[in-house]
């Protein structure tokens, strides 16, 4: 099978590498305009070959469209123009609803399947790919009703047979409110905690010798790329902004306990929050 993976960073590079570590028979077809990604996605042998869009969709029988969501909604219905009635086209993109949209009455939109694995981390290009990002995680596939059965089995059989992800269904507007909870919120969050210790630090330089594996952990998002991050603040701003809203009440309550000293209500806060143990680890109450 030859597969044609437009966008050879982290999430695109590490699909071709989990894909061929598993099925040396793939064939991995790189294209990439950043011509220093493309010798490096050849070098790390990522890609068996590097060809031009138009050329690389010519030879595929999938396209995994892995750039950053702006550059998503404009490519899918490029591709799906230039496609073959036989070739299967997904994507890697953190928002969905927009992105369907745009090709929602494209005469081979049974030949897209609307992905987004939760899997990732904060560095970014063919370097930091490595072939078991994607192993054992969730992949969330969107609108599945309007994908034929023919490309949707495609699909499952290369992330769920392949790289044993586990693959659960959903409706893009559904996908886009909640992924900006669990993941769009958190690296604003680190972004923002990351600016507020920064400006601190001008005045306070020693502030970054109390820094220990707690403080890392949670600046760690913010080392994220703002090319990847700021199309998709656009594409999903409604669910972001409700999301910042109701965080941004819940800092402001923990700021009035903390100013009352009030340790009965600090303690009620924190015990409140350590449920999110039983949430991530699936237990019902």
């Amino acid at each position: 099978m030859n597969i044609c993976i437009v966008g050879l960073g982290l999430l695109g590079g590490s699909t071709a590498l989990g894909l061929k570590a598993k099925d040396s028979s793939y064939r991995i077809i790189g294209v990439d305009n950043d011509r220093e990604h493309a010798a490096q996605a050849l070098v790390g042998e990522i890609a068996d070959k590097i060809m031009s869009l138009e050329e690389a969709v010519q030879h595929a029988d999938v396209v995994i469209l892995a750039t950053p969501v702006n550059v998503i909604i404009k490519q899918l219905p490029e591709v799906l123009d230039m496609v073959g009635r036989n070739v299967v086209v997904t994507d890697l993109g953190s928002t969905k609803e927009q992105i369907c949209a745009t090709v929602r009455d494209h005469p081979k939109r049974g030949q897209y399947v609307a992905a987004h694995p939760i899997a990732g981390t904060e560095r970014s290009g063919p370097g930091a790919a490595f072939p078991e990002l994607l192993l054992g995680k969730q992949m969330i596939l969107c609108e599945r009703d309007r994908s034929d059965i023919e490309a949707l089995e495609i699909v499952e059989n290369l992330f769920k047979l392949k790289l044993n992800m586990r693959v659960s269904y959903m409706e893009a507007a559904a996908h886009d409110r909640h992924i900006a909870y669990v993941s769009h919120l958190s690296h604003i969050s680190s972004f923002a905690l990351s600016t507020t210790v920064l400006d601190k630090e001008k005045d306070e330089l020693s502030i970054f010798e109390m820094a220990g594996s707690g403080f890392s952990s949670t600046v760690r998002l913010a080392k994220s790329s703002a090319q990847m991050w700021v199309p998709i603040f656009s594409q999903n701003t409604k669910n972001i902004s409700s999301a910042l809203g109701s965080y941004i009440k819940n800092l402001q309550r923990f700021k009035d306990i903390i100013d009352a000293q009030d340790e009965e209500g600090a303690s009620a806060e924190i015990t409140r929050a350590n449920d999110i143990i039983r949430v991530l680890s699936g237990i019902e109450k």
